[in-house]
């Protein structure tokens, strides 16, 4: 059973970043397709982001595709959004999932084929 669990999460100001950490407990990754989600107050789960443990498997949502990065250190059973260029609109919850996963490519849609979440971390972008 995995366990998840973000950090790195708070208040930021418009343009500024934050690097959002996974750390996984558990199995070892090898296995496992981690992604990033965020729910704004009012909205649906949205998936923004997903990693395997295939070199170039990274997939980015069109809304974040060139300001965020996704990453993971095997080492330390994490992984990273790495999240630049913020805007108000990026205020939401952002919670990591996890799946079982033998392919390259990964898919962060829809939320339902994730089967373990972490708890959840506020991301607030305001002057």
């Amino acid at each position: 059973q995995l366990q998840l669990v973000e950090s790195g999460g708070g208040l930021v100001q418009p343009g500024g970043s934050l690097r959002l950490a996974c750390v996984v407990s558990g199995p070892t990754l090898d296995s496992y397709a981690v992604a990033w989600f965020r729910q704004a107050p009012g909205k649906e789960r949205e998936g923004l982001s997903c990693i395997t443990k295939y070199e170039g498997s990274e997939n980015y949502a069109d809304s974040i595709k060139g300001r965020f990065t996704i990453s993971r250190d095997y080492a330390k059973n994490t992984v990273y959004l790495q999240m630049n260029s913020l805007s108000p609109e990026d205020t939401a919850i952002y919670y990591c999932a996890a799946r079982e996963q033998f392919v390259r490519r990964c898919l962060f849609r829809p939320p339902s084929g994730y089967d373990y979440w972490g708890q959840g971390i506020q991301v607030t972008v305001s002057s």
